[in-house]
């Protein structure tokens, strides 16, 4: 599969991000955590909490709804992502549900905007469909790994 652009541009982000869970009353937990993107699944972003030590844990979902969560609530069922803005902090919670439970993690709006911003590089919005691999995606849905 060929893309229209070049191949030198990059072809995925990282970004170390602090999140602080959220629990009730108690202090906000920091952990460590990266948000991340790549061009081979363009509509998805992953978050990924955790260290080496202790064990990562990572939640896919689309990348339009983190974008649109930086602005308003958005989300409906496991993935919720609201702007929070107070005289002390710009923030973007996410909250992520499964059968384990349910998180709530807060990210800094500046760490948030800067990893989007990279994403955007990467492909801009609208774009997306230009780096489906529909071959590859076909193949894993029928071999029953999506």
């Amino acid at each position: 599969m060929t893309h229209p652009f070049p191949s030198a541009a990059p072809t995925s982000v990282t970004h170390e991000v602090v999140a602080h869970l959220v629990v009730a009353g108690e202090p906000p937990v920091s952990l460590p955590a990266e948000l991340r993107y790549d061009r081979t699944d363009p509509y998805a972003v992953c978050l990924a909490i955790g260290t080496a030590s202790t064990g990562t844990v990572e939640w896919v979902f689309a990348r339009g709804l983190l974008s649109e969560g930086t602005r308003r609530p958005t989300g409906v069922g496991d993935v919720l992502v609201i702007p929070l803005q107070s005289h002390r902090r710009h923030a973007v919670r996410i909250v992520v549900r499964s059968s384990a439970g349910t998180a709530v993690l807060d990210i800094a709006a500046s760490a948030v905007t800067a990893f989007l911003e990279r994403a955007r590089a990467v492909v801009p919005p609208g774009a997306e469909g230009r780096y489906l691999d529909i071959d590859r995606a076909v193949e894993q849905l029928l071999a029953g790994g999506a």
